[in-house]
C-alpha cells in the first residue's frame, strides 16, 4: 500500500493559476485544496490538517505576508512557500523571514515549480520522521526503529521470547546483533537469570575451548585454579556466541554435541555438568555459504538456525537513518549535560544518502563526535566528515574488488579517528588483532 500523499493548500486570486497549479499536484496524487483569498484559506485550515499552503503574494485585502505571519504564530507546522508575479527583493526577504520555505517567481516552469515544491515537501517528510521518535519502538527492547522491515524483526524478536528454541542472527557489523540477543533474553523466561554475551572471533582458538566450558586446576600450564565457562556461567540464562562463523570445525563439533546434550566436559575433568543454557548465536558472514565452502558444519548450521533472525542494514532502513540519529544526539548529550543540537537540512540529506557501511555503529560514533566538537546550535554539512560529504561509498562505482572497497573504508574510518586503531576497531566491529591483518 502506498503513502497517502501530503495535503496542499493553494491560495491565489487568480482562477487561471488555481486551475493549472491544482491539475499538476493532483496528477501526482496529492490532496488539494484551493482558495482565492487568506481569509477562507484560514476557514480550511481550520477544518483540514494542511501540511503545505503555497499562496500568492498579493490579494484583496490580506496578502501572502499576512497569512505567514498568521500560520506562524498558530500553525507553525504547516510549511509555506510563496509564489508571486510581483517579485522584489524586499518581499523575498520578508517572505523568507516570514517562515516560507520557497519564494517563486511567476511565471515559472514545470521543472522549477516542482523544484521548490519538493525541498519543501522533503522537509515535511523529514519533520513527520522526526515526530515519530516518541512514538516508535525506541521503548520496545531499546531499540529505535520505525522501517517495515525492523518492525519484521521486532515481530521475530517476540516470537523467538516465548518459543526456547535457538536464534540466529544474521547481519553487517554493527546493525545491532547483540541488542537484539538481549532484548529476546529479556522478554523471555529466562530474563532474571544471566545474560552472557561471547565474541568468538575476540578469543584464541587454543583458548575458546576452556572459556567456553571452563577448566580444572591443573589441566595446562597456568591453569592454577579451576574456573567455570560461559556455558556455566549463563546456566538457567541465554549465551550469545557472536561471530560464530569464527569457530573452527573441531569447536563446531564440541558445540553442536553441547546443544543437543545440554552437558559441558570442563577442560581436564572427565565428569560432565548438566547445564541448562538458552543459545543464540550471531554471524556477520553468511554461514549458508561457508556450509558450502566446507568452512562451516551444516548439522550445526541448521542446529541454531531454528528462527533466523537477519538484521537489515542501515541503508535499507530509510527514515531510521533520521531516528537514530536524533536518538543518539540526544542521549550524548545528555551524558555532557548539553542541550542536543539540530540539523540543517544539507546536513540532513547527507546523512540520509551515506551509505552507512559501519551502519549504527558508525552512526552513533559520529554523533558522538559531533556533540562533542560542535559548539553551535545546529549541525552544518560542513560539520560532517569529507569522505560523507563527498558521497565516498556510493560514487566510485562498481569496478573495484571486495578487498579494494574493504582497504578503503578501513582507511577512511582511521583518517576519521585521527589514527587511532583503538577506536577504529570499534567502529568496524572488529578486534585490533583483526585491524592490523587486514591492514597487511
Amino acid at each position: 500500500m502506498s503513502k497517502e500523499k501530503e495535503a496542499i493548500l493553494i491560495v491565489d486570486d487568480s482562477a487561471d493559476t488555481l486551475e493549472i497549479l491544482e491539475r499538476k499536484l493532483t496528477q501526482k496524487g496529492y490532496q488539494v485544496y484551493l482558495a482565492s483569498q487568506v481569509e477562507s484559506a484560514l476557514v480550511i485550515i481550520e477544518r483540514q490538517e494542511i501540511d503545505l499552503v503555497i499562496t500568492d503574494l498579493k490579494m484583496p485585502r490580506l496578502s501572502g505576508l499576512d497569512l505567514i505571519k498568521i500560520l506562524r504564530e498558530q500553525n507553525p507546522d504547516i510549511q509555506m512557500m510563496m509564489i508571486t508575479g510581483y517579485p522584489t527583493v524586499e518581499s523575498a526577504i520578508e517572505a523568507v523571514k516570514g517562515g516560507a520555505e520557497e519564494y517563486l517567481s511567476k511565471p515559472f516552469t514545470d521543472e522549477e515549480f516542482f523544484e521548490s515544491f519538493n525541498r519543501v515537501i522533503e522537509k515535511i517528510r523529514d519533520q513527520k520522521v522526526m515526530k515519530k521518535e516518541s512514538v516508535t519502538a525506541e521503548s520496545r527492547y531499546g531499540i529505535v526503529a520505525a522501517s517495515e522491515k525492523m518492525k519484521e524483526v521486532f515481530r521475530l524478536i517476540d516470537k523467538s521470547a516465548v518459543n526456547p528454541v535457538t536464534v540466529l542472527i544474521s547481519g553487517e557489523s554493527g546493525t545491532g546483533k547483540e541488542l537484539v540477543a538481549r532484548a529476546i533474553h529479556y522478554q523471555s523466561k529466562r530474563a532474571k537469570a544471566p545474560f552472557v554475551p561471547v565474541n568468538c572471533g575476540a578469543i584464541p582458538e587454543t583458548l575458546l575451548e576452556s572459556e567456553l566450558f571452563g577448566y580444572v586446576k591443573g589441566s595446562f600450564t597456568g591453569a592454577t585454579e579451576t574456573r567455570a565457562g560461559f556455558f556455566i556461567t549463563a546456566d538457567g540464562g541465554t549465551l550469545l556466541l557472536d561471530e560464530i562463523g569464527e569457530t573452527s570445525l573441531n569447536m563446531q563439533v564440541k558445540l553442536l554435541r553441547v546443544l543437543e546434550d545440554q552437558k559441558v566436559y570442563m577442560v581436564g575433568s572427565q565428569k560432565e555438568r548438566q547445564v541448562d543454557v538458552r543459545v543464540i548465536a550471531a554471524s556477520n558472514k553468511n554461514l549458508m555459504d561457508m556450509v558450502k565452502q566446507n568452512a562451516f558444519r551444516e548439522d550445526l548450521y541448521y542446529r541454531l538456525n531454528v528462527i533466523n533472525i537477519d538484521l537489515p542494514p542501515l541503508r535499507e532502513r530509510g527514515d531510521d537513518v533520521v531516528l537514530l540519529a536524533n536518538f543518539f544526539l540526544r542521549k550524548h548529550s545528555r551524558q555532557l549535560k548539553r542541550n542536543p543540537p539540530a540539523f540543517s537540512d544539507e546536513a540532513l540529506q547527507v546523512l540520509k544518502r551515506y551509505d552507512w557501511p559501519g551502519n549504527v555503529r558508525e552512526l552513533e560514533n559520529l554523533m558522538q563526535r559531533l556533540v562533542i566538537m560542535v559548539d553551535r546550535f545546529t549541525i552544518e554539512k560542513s560539520d560532517l566528515p569529507s569522505f560523507m560529504k563527498a558521497g565516498h561509498s556510493i560514487t566510485k562505482g562498481f569496478e573495484r574488488t571486495l578487498e579494494e572497497v574493504e582497504k578503503e573504508y578501513i582507511q577512511d574510518v582511521l583518517n576519521y579517528v585521527n589514527g587511532n586503531k583503538t577506536k577504529a576497531a570499534n567502529i568496524l566491529g572488529i578486534d585490533r588483532k583483526t585491524l592490523r591483518r587486514k591492514l597487511t
